[in-house]
């Protein structure tokens, strides 16, 4: 998959800093890095950028690849090649990408969901008593909400209560590079159909928040959320939403749980564990370039938090 973006027909890219680093960060990107290149998909963490088959020469593809986007007429400020695993970094040592600055940012977080829960009871008992109870806290919180999934017409009859909630949360986003189209979700159900579920949440009738999980293959993806954040923390809306999802995939019998790589610490407690993944990148400006390291250290600094380990030993 190649992703254009151009970032310069954003406003901003975030929260996560605050006065002089801001418009530092904003200058940089609109200036030397709105125009970029995907090789891989900027809406979903993991490796969605290609599918090789057992027989492949992965070096060669990829250097290919690389041959290809640099080669795009206008040239991107920046080509990216995102989100492969450890195992793959072996074959992006080779020429094309010398002068590539290979970087990792925060994990992605997951869940291997063991053979023996095959119910969400079982999930629980596996946990210890501390997050056992964090459990109990946070499912007698969400008393009185009503949870049900969408339909294709729900989903468009809710078009602009579920667009409020989720730029609700992408305006307070630590960083963004797009905002969905407010049809977005409607689209991609039309789509995938059964293979995206939309989860809806109500109080008194009242849309106050969502989460979206995508299917592949005996993974199940978690998507965009949106939610109203005075409502969240009173009813620890956020945390009830992972442990739906863990439920919903036990019940639908998937391996694993793609939590993507924001909330790390809260998702932790959940059980869910990091996994670093890396990128490739080159910019079109050899002076940029050569500082790449510098810029991209300052921009995107290491988050810092607490691993948690909620299951019994």
């Amino acid at each position: 998959m190649l992703q254009h973006l151009d970032l310069g027909k954003l406003d901003g890219f975030g929260n996560r800093d605050h006065g002089a680093l801001t418009l530092l960060r904003n200058f940089l990107f609109k200036r030397y890095s709105s125009k970029l290149a995907i090789i891989g998909n900027n809406m979903l963490t993991g490796q969605h950028a290609i599918s090789f088959s057992p027989s492949a020469n992965k070096p060669e593809i990829l250097a290919g690849l690389k041959t290809f986007v640099t080669e795009l007429t206008p040239t991107p400020h920046l080509n990216i090649f995102k989100d492969f695993e450890s195992t793959d970094c072996a074959h992006f040592d080779q020429a094309p990408f010398q002068k590539s600055l290979q970087f990792s940012s925060q994990p992605n977080m997951f869940i291997d969901l063991r053979p023996e829960w095959t119910k969400e009871t079982d999930y629980v008992q596996a946990l210890t008593k501390k997050y056992r109870d964090q459990y109990n806290r946070a499912r007698k919180k969400a008393n009185g909400i009503e949870k049900r999934q969408l339909t294709l017409e729900e989903i468009k009859q809710l078009e602009n209560e579920i667009y409020t909630l989720y730029r609700h949360v992408a305006d307070h986003a630590p960083f963004n590079t797009f905002f969905l189209a407010k049809n977005h979700f409607y689209s991609l159900k039309k789509e995938l159909g059964a293979d995206f579920r939309f989860f809806a949440y109500f109080e008194n009738g009242e849309l106050i928040g969502f989460n979206t999980l995508i299917h592949h293959d005996e993974i199940l993806e978690t998507y965009f959320l949106g939610y109203d954040e005075k409502i969240q923390k009173e009813k620890m809306l956020y945390l009830n939403m992972l442990y739906d999802m863990v439920g919903c995939s036990i019940h639908n019998g998937f391996k694993r749980i793609n939590f993507g790589r924001t909330a790390m610490e809260i998702k932790s407690s959940i059980g869910a564990k990091p996994e670093q993944l890396f990128g490739w990148m080159q910019h079109k400006n050899t002076l940029v370039n050569r500082n790449l390291g510098f810029f991209f250290n300052l921009l995107e600094p290491e988050a810092q938090w607490i691993e948690r380990n909620p299951f019994k030993s």
